[in-house]
């Protein structure tokens, strides 16, 4: 296991020529510059520079487990979750339970591997590290355009899922690109903090939200079930699939549940703050448990009460007055989840341009600037992407089977079987561990490839349809 550097004080930098030692220079502690391919730039630093690189390192590594559980939930959790009830009654009650606990599983396992991995490189600050550590410089920069890509189209979704709420509220009282504008104004400046562990101060304000949230929806959707002739029983809820079920629909509802589950991406990034990086076990084994839990829950309670007709988000279904109270107690989870995923491709940008300068630590004027600055066009290109894409939530889940496959479940595997495993793989005692990495490599695999064929489906069924909105359309968000 890893030895913890604690942060460094102004007096342990206090040396003629001292080195920044990048987050994302893919140089192993165990190796020297010449072994990786790489000379680490010397920095003459002054007293002032000294002192902010100090505070800088300090600053970001406060992050405990308590909090990372935190920022890892409501990056995980945000009115997605109110997605897997139209999951569910499109794959049935059973299929739907036994899909959101197993996918849970493999994703809790594939996450404990990234900690692993995390522990044994402590070099690593971002998952393009991994990246490159798997496929040379090369697969540095591919795994640096998909995880950039996924996280801007990712806040583009929360620009028009803000939209959406807000048209809610408004009985669509404007058009909805003024709402979009509305949406990307609150996640730049929700995503102004630098450090995650003050994010995570926000999150606890998040985390109340989106179970205040499904509380309501459950509730209000369980006492509309029960005024209903007959019942909750009257209700026309299945324990199988939906009949004349095609593999494209099929694997739209079960990518709903793969998707739920997508917090992998951010946890190196997240784990390069803690001040104990080997308590993260901890926070991984507590949203795992919370997720399954609550997804499960969530899915099979709501479509019990509203049956197949159920709509997605599944508040929206709540009755006209409480899926208004439900969206505004949202509002939260809308942006705090939204911005994180802001501040995580910033800092991997910022980090990576300014890695040889004290700019990196966002505590001087420039820094602030340019990190303002970044905030600003990350949040600019995300809503220019959302408007202009009539399409743009299929485009979405083809960017997340494409990527969100990878970084969820089959790069853990790669790794554990590349640098975690002890001796061959086929050792006695390596092989559940090896199964359990198979496990998680067939399902990317799969998500991949039928994830994507799904999304490109559905693309072209909506232009038969003719459900395509134009591009920055005025119409509500469908």
């Amino acid at each position: 296991m890893a030895a913890i550097n604690p942060a460094p004080d102004a007096k342990s930098l206090d040396k003629k020529a001292t080195p920044f030692d990048t987050p994302d220079s893919g140089a192993l502690q165990s190796q020297s510059d010449d072994e990786v391919g790489e000379v680490r730039p010397t920095v003459e630093m002054n007293d002032y520079e000294k002192q902010k690189a100090a505070e800088g390192e300090a600053h970001f590594h406060q992050l405990g487990w308590k909090r990372l559980t935190i920022v890892l939930i409501v990056t995980a959790v945000a009115l997605g979750s109110l997605s897997l009830p139209g999951a569910f009654a499109t794959l049935g009650m059973v299929a739907g339970v036994i899909l959101t606990v197993g996918i849970g599983l493999v994703a809790l396992y594939a996450s404990y591997v990234i900690g692993q991995m995390k522990l044994k490189y402590p070099h690593i600050s971002h998952y393009t590290d991994a990246g490159r550590m798997m496929f040379g410089n090369i697969g540095y920069e591919i795994v640096s355009v998909m995880f950039i890509m996924q996280l801007v189209f990712t806040i583009g979704s929360h620009v028009l899922t803000g939209a959406i709420m807000f048209g809610n509220l408004t009985d669509n009282g404007a058009c909805t690109v003024i709402f979009t504008v509305v949406s990307a104004i609150l996640l730049f400046l929700v995503a102004i903090p630098p450090s995650f562990s003050e994010m995570a101060i926000l999150g606890y304000i998040d985390f109340a939200s989106i179970i205040a949230a499904i509380f309501i929806t459950i509730v209000a959707t369980g006492v509309r079930a029960s005024e209903l002739p007959g019942g909750v029983a009257s209700v026309a809820w299945s324990a199988w699939p939906k009949e004349n079920l095609s593999l494209a629909e099929t694997f739209i509802a079960i990518s709903n549940i793969v998707f739920a589950y997508s917090f992998a991406l951010c946890q190196f990034s997240f784990m390069d703050e803690m001040h104990t990086p080997k308590d993260y076990d901890k926070a991984i084994m507590s949203l795992g448990i919370f997720e399954i839990f609550l997804y499960t829950i969530t899915g099979a309670l709501v479509y019990v009460f509203v049956g197949p007709d159920v709509k997605s988000p599944a508040l929206l279904s709540a009755g006209p007055v409480v899926s208004k109270v439900a969206f505004g107690i949202a509002i939260p989870v809308i942006f705090i989840s939204g911005s994180i995923n802001t501040t995580v491709v910033a800092r991997y940008i910022h980090g990576r341009v300014y890695k040889n300068s004290i700019i990196r630590y966002v505590n001087t004027p420039m820094g602030w600037a340019t990190w303002i600055g970044l905030d600003a066009a990350i949040t600019l290109l995300s809503w220019v992407i959302a408007g202009a894409v009539p399409f743009f939530p299929d485009l979405l889940a083809i960017c997340s089977s494409l990527f969100v496959s990878g970084f969820t479940f089959y790069f853990p595997a790669i790794m554990w079987f590349m640098f975690i495993r002890e001796g061959k793989w086929f050792e006695r005692k390596n092989l559940p561990m090896a199964a359990a990495n198979a496990l998680s490599f067939i399902v990317g695999i799969t998500v991949l490839g039928v994830g994507t064929y799904s999304a490109v489906w559905d693309i072209m069924h909506r232009y038969e349809i003719g459900s395509v909105s134009d591009p920055y359309s005025c119409a509500p968000v469908s």
